[in-house]
């Protein structure tokens, strides 16, 4: 069906990797050849596979230190992607957190948004200058301009023709800030990366892996275990490891950064997979189930999706330390399968992905 398609994914940026990018790969692989459109793109700071893209840029590639440091930007891409006009295309595919949903298309063009987030710095900017750090200076440059920033925002989202979702979560944000309904296809997880343990058996600790940064909420596990004296051994890197260490008991462990050759086996040995944070969507809870682990997980976000209750997982439904000890209480009384948790997972595959992308663009484009 798509092979006789000409089609165009558009991306925010590609200076960093995340779990946008890891949806844009797939739909690489979905379209091959199709030209990926962004803002800038650092050849050099992304994989090496990129280069074999047909990646086109905005003027803004050319800025002083943006592949480093883009934010300082931000009052100029709605300008860059405002004036990026697709037209010969069949369908064009945004991958969108930010502003790149701004493309304009001719009116033969479907326009399909896949909605990671409604942009977080124009309808959440307090909360996210200060999960960013965003200096002074940028937040009194930007402040002045929120309500023509959420205007163009809205009058972009006006122009798509189809927006896909994440999550419930992000849904009824698009529902809320742009009056607009949405289909929900949840992202690609490579579920095949994660098996669960041969003998089903597992170690004896809890685990976190996530980058060690004030929204993620690690505070709250930390402060939980620390009380529960039992073994938590948290993967990643962040500016808040030296605090997050200064209140941690003797059972908390931090490992840095996890290599990728051992997440999988640190995954399917742990008891139970810790996420205290609020997310879109989330990913690692997904791969920890398709180790065949289950989560404690807070009831909210993305959780509340991928997180069966009591099959899957349990979850907290206070963002507290207290809260969290009880849940853990909890999941303590309680057994799981394996077996369930890992189907549970393969739900969201990247081929689940695929097969319900493909099914939506049948029945919106070509059908």
């Amino acid at each position: 069906m798509e092979d006789s398609l000409k089609v165009a994914i558009v991306h925010d940026w590609l200076n960093q990797i995340g779990g946008a990018e890891g949806v844009l790969e797939t739909l690489v692989h979905m379209f091959p050849g199709a030209p990926v459109y962004t803002s800038i793109y650092w050849r050099d700071g992304m994989p090496p596979a990129y280069r074999r893209w047909d990646i086109r840029t905005t003027w803004m590639d050319r800025l002083p230190g943006i592949y480093q440091n883009h934010q300082p930007y931000v009052l100029l891409y709605p300008w860059a992607f405002g004036g990026l006009q697709l037209n010969g295309y069949d369908l064009v595919i945004s991958n969108k957190s930010a502003f790149c949903l701004g493309i304009k298309t001719s009116p033969a063009t479907r326009h399909l948004c896949y909605c990671l987030t409604p942009t977080r710095f124009v309808w959440e900017f307090d909360a996210y200058v200060d999960r960013e750090q965003a200096g002074g200076t940028a937040q009194r440059l930007v402040r002045p301009f929120l309500g023509r920033l959420q205007h163009w925002e809205r009058t972009a989202a006006d122009r798509v023709d189809d927006f896909v979702a994440i999550s419930r979560e992000i849904q009824t944000r698009i529902r809320r800030l742009y009056n607009r309904e949405s289909e929900i296809i949840y992202p690609p997880v490579n579920t095949s990366r994660f098996v669960p343990d041969p003998e089903g058996e597992c170690d004896d600790y809890f685990l976190i892996v996530s980058r060690l940064v004030p929204y993620k909420r690690i505070d709250l596990a930390v402060r939980a275990f620390t009380e529960l004296g039992l073994p938590l051994w948290i993967g990643g890197q962040g500016r808040d490891r030296a605090s997050l260490e200064a209140i941690a008991g003797p059972n908390v462990r931090f490992l840095g950064r996890v290599p990728d050759s051992e997440l999988g086996g640190l995954m399917a040995r742990c008891r139970a997979f810790v996420f205290p944070g609020l997310e879109d969507f989330g990913i690692t809870p997904v791969e920890a189930m398709a180790a065949g682990r289950p989560v404690i997980a807070y009831a909210g976000g993305g959780a509340l999706d991928s997180v069966a209750e009591e099959k899957t997982g349990v979850f907290f439904h206070e963002q507290t330390p207290e809260s969290l000890v009880e849940a853990v209480h909890r999941f303590e009384r309680m057994d799981f399968d394996p077996t369930v948790i890992r189907r549970r997972a393969e739900g969201f595959s990247t081929g689940v992905f695929e097969a319900k992308l493909r099914a939506f663009i049948q029945e919106r484009v070509t059908g």
